[in-house]
């Protein structure tokens, strides 16, 4: 007979190896919701409403979950980048490209509240909680306009180099913006508003999408030569590259469950990379999405992911993007299991 005390022991260590063993979160794709024609860019999710915004061409296309999908589409943009949800209101923050300004929309009508004035193409743009304002990225200026939303003025502007694309805020008020021409991460800080030394990305070529992760201090900027660049913003250096798909735009963080995810349009794959693993960071699995789903989104409160696409009759021509089916563009929902 085995003796009580071995058996308490054997139960421990069962349990420990249930723990360890536990599998990680499965995601597969749900369902998709249709949406009106056009391109599309970046997706925010407003944790606030859980309602999910498209830049997507001239409009802002809303999708609301909570209430059957329903889907509607406002605004006279020339060519949406990027959405931002201004919390705590009914603003919608959108970046318009064509005309190099910053649109504000009343989300209870869909009405254009302000146009302001900024740099040549904003495309990229988040908002400060911290200081009430929003960080809007001017892609061929190579400025960053700081915008002041409950008065709808810029407040300041930093002077990096033209071929920004999406930024972020990291510790100790430092900006942090891609810069696919230079292959390399401009950095500035938001308090004193001088630019910083950037970061250079040997073996990344076009980074697009970044993600910053706080607990680790580390930065994962999204490479359109299939690879992920893993940054120490301690050291101010490159840790790691690592495996993706084809084709990302998008950096997408969840750093309460510890995983990034980064859509690859052109392989049709969701790279999905675990947190918090340094050096060894892998890129834990690949999911299967669709042709074309570059963008995303992830409601933070249930792990949801939205990513925009849409069919395709012939491959792209060299140096472009493919052209959609018409009638054709929707959102894939990819949910934990």
């Amino acid at each position: 007979m085995m003796p009580p005390f071995a058996k308490r022991l054997l139960l421990i260590f069962a349990a420990g190896n249930a723990v360890a063993a536990a599998p990680a979160p499965r995601y597969a794709i749900e369902h998709a919701i249709a949406g009106p024609d056009g391109g599309w860019d970046y997706v925010e999710v407003d944790p606030e409403t859980h309602r999910v915004y498209v830049a997507h061409g001239d409009v802002v296309t809303e999708i609301d979950p909570l209430h059957g999908d329903a889907v509607r589409s406002f605004g006279a943009i020339m060519k949406a980048h990027a959405v931002v949800p201004i919390p705590g209101g009914t603003t919608l923050l959108v970046t318009s490209g064509r005309d190099d300004s910053v649109r504000l929309f009343d989300l209870r009508n869909g009405s254009e509240r302000a146009k302001i004035a900024v740099g040549s193409d904003p495309d990229a743009a988040f908002y400060d909680a911290a200081r009430q304002r929003a960080v809007v990225m001017n892609a061929k200026a190579g400025t960053v306009s700081l915008i002041d939303v409950a008065t709808a003025k810029v407040t300041g502007t930093i002077v990096l180099k033209p071929g920004l694309e999406f930024g972020v805020l990291g510790a100790n008020d430092t900006l942090y913006v891609n810069n696919e021409d230079e292959n390399e991460i401009e950095t500035a800080n938001l308090a004193t508003g001088k630019a910083g030394r950037a970061i250079a990305l040997p073996g990344c070529t076009g980074p697009t999408g970044l993600g910053f992760d706080a607990k680790t201090g580390y930065l994962l900027s999204a490479c359109a030569n299939a690879k992920a660049a893993l940054v120490d913003t301690k050291t101010g250096k490159l840790v790691k590259l690592i495996p993706i798909g084809l084709g990302p735009d998008a950096v997408i963080m969840d750093t309460a469950r510890r995983i990034a995810f980064i859509p690859c349009g052109k392989d049709g794959v969701l790279s999905v990379i675990t947190l918090g693993a340094g050096e060894g960071a892998p890129v834990a699995r690949t999911i299967k999405t669709e042709i074309g789903a570059r963008t995303g989104a992830l409601d933070p409160s249930s792990g949801t992911l939205y990513l925009p696409t849409a069919r395709f009759a012939a491959p792209a021509i060299a140096g472009g993007r493919p052209v959609p089916v018409t009638g054709s563009f929707h959102i894939v929902v990819i949910k934990r299991g």
